[in-house]
């Protein structure tokens, strides 16, 4: 029997229907750039209204797809952490609501483990053990997985997230929002040598990340130090595209340099990645010439499951094995959680 899978940790409103087979019966997303796209940025409260407007029109929209009642549910599913607190509560409180009302089971989903769990939706034998990165506007986490529901968590970012690195340095050069995928565009025609970005703890032991430096130190190869006014810039299409590449090969060498230090360390021959900033191409070039160098098996998520989605929420299917259900006083657990 199917499962109903919702997610709002950000800025996407998404449900879907998965069947106790894996497979995608109804799925639906609502994006919210538009709504965000003046501010440069995701505001929560914004985010927040329009989850509530789109909540119950997507998950009603996934269960037509699915061509399934209420009845015919096994349980239903809900991202419960990591996000952003009004946008988390929508998503929850909707998914209390429907468990309440149509007497089925809930349970809770880590939005983080389920990105990872896209890379089994994409493999038809199980991925693991292996070590997990995910890599997204948010977060930038490193995993060792023994199973679905089996982590440990190896290091993250102490600061910015890749992610917002890359939003940050889009809106730095005015390439609008999201600016990550304009800067990753502009990129692809720039020279990667141009500046000597620093590479911030890529040579350290532990498996921690930070690009807050980085961020900074493309700011003052932007305006100079103290510079606060970057509406009054004057660069070059090509200034841009070297500084963007440049930008880009900094945060790519960290990435790459610390999961192949970790698969070498914990003895496992296999790396998956998720989230976001999986769909960079570059990254994703770059992981794959480490992986064939050093003879390890290398698995992405699929370009349409690296974003935000409910369909990664099947990993909720791994939950319902071992039977692990939430109570309807499930809470949410907002904002950037390390560690888990």
């Amino acid at each position: 029997m199917p499962i109903l899978t919702i997610e709002s940790t950000c800025d996407e409103t998404a449900a879907a229907v998965i069947g106790d087979d894996g497979s995608v019966m109804g799925d639906c997303v609502a994006t919210q750039e538009e709504l965000h796209e003046k501010f440069n940025g995701v505001v929560p409260e914004v985010a927040a209204r329009a989850h509530l407007e789109r909540i119950l029109p997507v998950i009603d929209t996934a269960i037509r797809q699915a061509g399934i009642s209420p009845d015919d549910l096994t349980a239903i599913a809900v991202a419960d952490r990591p996000g952003l607190a009004g946008s988390l509560l929508v998503g929850v409180v909707a998914a209390k609501t429907l468990a309440m009302a149509w007497q089925k089971p809930l349970v809770s989903i880590n939005h983080l483990h389920a990105h990872l769990y896209a890379c089994q939706l994409a493999c038809d034998k199980p991925i693991y053990p292996c070590i997990g990165l995910v890599v997204s506007g948010g977060h930038t986490s490193l995993y060792r997985l023994d199973s679905p529901l089996d982590l440990e968590y190896l290091g993250g970012t102490i600061d910015d997230a890749a992610g917002e690195a890359f939003d940050k340095v889009g809106a730095m050069l005015s390439l609008g929002f999201p600016g990550g995928p304009a800067v990753s565009k502009l990129a692809q025609s720039g020279n990667r040598t141009a500046h000597a970005f620093p590479r911030s703890m890529i040579h350290e032991k532990h498996f921690n990340f930070s690009f807050s430096g980085l961020k900074t130190a493309v700011r003052y190869a932007i305006v100079g130090p103290g510079q606060q006014d970057f509406s009054k810039i004057e660069m070059s299409d090509s200034a841009k595209a070297d500084l963007c590449a440049s930008f880009e090969a900094a945060v790519v060498d960290v990435l790459v340099a610390k999961c192949s230090r970790a698969v070498k360390q914990f003895g496992v021959r296999r790396l998956v990645v998720g989230g976001g900033v999986a769909r960079n191409g570059y990254l994703r070039d770059q992981l794959t010439l480490s992986a064939d160098k050093k003879g390890y098996s290398l698995v992405i998520a699929p370009m349409d499951l690296c974003t935000d989605n409910a369909v990664m929420g099947a990993i909720a299917m791994e939950k319902i094995k071992r039977g692990q259900f939430a109570d309807l006083d499930l809470d949410i657990t907002p904002g950037l959680q390390r560690g888990f």
